[in-house]
């Protein structure tokens, strides 16, 4: 039976503390563990449409942070894995940093510069190493709370200004704050995307446009990393006997 683990990280940084960032040990300890234990790391479409082994392993990334360019990058090309970057397109080119809540308190601190975005010709640089660029909407918003005609907007904007900055066609989705619902699913399908990325408590797969991720932040040390990337905890949380889920 193929199994398909798929990560989200956010960014990557050796001095920041937030939730959302890991330090560039952490993530390398990550990435190497599952390698070594037969992991085959691949893109994000190509691990929810054709998984290409048994042990198929998707590193993702919301949000484009440059951190992921400066730290995360060198790491993978080490060890030979691609990865997908999921970019809100609003943001690459412009004069001014990531900013939606959640992450726009950091502007007052002094971490504001772990704000800063990748630019397009970095994620181009990506894509030409063999990265995969897809969408994460144009600036953000929660897509449950948007009417239709701003749902497509930011689906398909972004998904056109993708493919234009770098030159391949952009065949997936990540939903900001995994904020999607079978109409959110129906519309990204309709637009012309592939697949989406979802966030959940529970791992259960509802389709290739509400694909689940295994959100990896801050505290999760080398247990805790082990454990929830772990087949039995991901099959248990998969089922209805996991807190919250549908009956």
């Amino acid at each position: 039976m193929t199994d398909v683990l798929v990560l989200c990280y956010h960014a990557i940084s050796p001095t920041w503390d937030a939730e959302l960032s890991l330090l560039p040990e952490q993530f390398e300890y990550q990435v190497e563990h599952l390698l070594r234990r037969g992991w085959r790391a691949t893109t994000f479409a190509d691990a929810v449409l054709a998984p290409p082994a048994k042990r198929t392993l998707a590193i993702t990334f919301d949000d484009a942070f440059a951190s992921i360019g400066r730290y995360a990058t060198p790491v993978l090309a080490r060890l030979g894995a691609p990865a997908t970057v999921f970019v809100p397109t609003a943001f690459p080119g412009a004069d001014g940093p990531l900013s939606w809540p959640g992450i726009e308190h950091w502007l007052a601190t002094p971490h504001a510069a772990e704000l800063a975005p990748m630019t397009w010709s970095e994620l181009e640089e990506l894509a030409d190493r063999g990265w995969e660029i897809g969408s994460h909407t144009r600036t953000h918003p929660r897509m449950t709370e948007l009417d239709d005609a701003r749902l497509t907007s930011e689906l398909a904007d972004s998904r056109d200004e993708c493919t234009r900055a770098v030159g391949r066609p952009c065949r997936t989705i990540a939903y900001p704050y995994g904020d999607v619902d079978p109409r959110v699913a129906d519309a990204a399908r309709a637009v012309g995307y592939d697949a989406g990325a979802s966030m959940s408590s529970r791992l259960d797969a509802l389709g290739p446009y509400r694909h689940p991720r295994v959100g990896i932040y801050h505290a999760d040390d080398r247990s805790r990393f082990l454990l929830k990337a772990s087949r039995q905890l991901r099959l248990l949380r998969a089922s209805r006997v996991w807190p919250g889920s549908a009956s």
